[in-house]
């Protein structure tokens, strides 16, 4: 009897995938890497990456190894608009890190201080998959939003740095919303008052 449905995939494929996919972005970054460039750097044909992982923005997040996809979850920080998004923004950052979702981000944070391909990658995602969203949902001046958003970054980062890696007391054991309620105004100063 003949067996139907989808074959079970290779993993071997799917890693020579990954492997050129990581190269890719971070040689190219991910505006400049290709899905056809990707395919052909892993010997497959384009439409076999689409099979494994859909959409560009997909396959990145696999390389990354990211534990949620921006695109599922910063609407609900950003769609909402400017009014109150420093503390939408500060709640969503520190819940994910304080879950166990939150472990892979703290090994690509240590990992990024130590390997430029880390930094790289780490660089990308920030850009492409959140501090871009922002610009588009919060409709930022786009002479303005780089500056805006990597003031941002530099806080969020710090943060991480902080709580997370040095475990700098007292910001480490701190109640998250005491921490949303520290550094949420900070953000929304960053991203809604006039730039001086």
């Amino acid at each position: 009897m003949a067996r139907t449905g989808r074959r079970p995939g290779n993993q071997d494929t799917r890693e020579a995938i990954l492997n050129a996919a990581r190269q890719a972005f971070a040689e190219r970054g991910f505006d400049g890497a290709s899905i056809r460039q990707i395919a052909t750097s892993a010997g497959v044909d384009p439409a076999l990456v689409h099979h494994y992982f859909g959409a560009k923005d997909r396959l990145f997040l696999a390389t990354m190894d990211a534990p949620f996809d921006p695109g599922e979850v910063l609407p609900q920080v950003f769609d909402p608009g400017l009014d109150g998004v420093g503390e939408r923004l500060v709640r969503m950052f520190v819940s994910v890190w304080d879950s166990p979702a939150g472990t892979p981000v703290v090994a690509l944070v240590r990992s990024a201080m130590q390997h430029d391909w880390s930094a790289r990658m780490l660089r990308e995602f920030l850009v492409s998959q959140i501090l871009r969203r922002a610009t588009r949902a919060l409709n930022l001046d786009p002479a303005e939003a780089p500056i805006r958003t990597s003031l941002v970054a530099s806080q969020l980062i710090g943060l991480a740095m902080l709580r997370y890696i040095l475990k700098l007391e007292p910001l480490a054991s701190m109640p998250p919303e005491e921490v949303v309620r520290y550094i949420a105004p900070t953000i929304q100063r960053y991203l809604a008052d006039p730039l001086p």
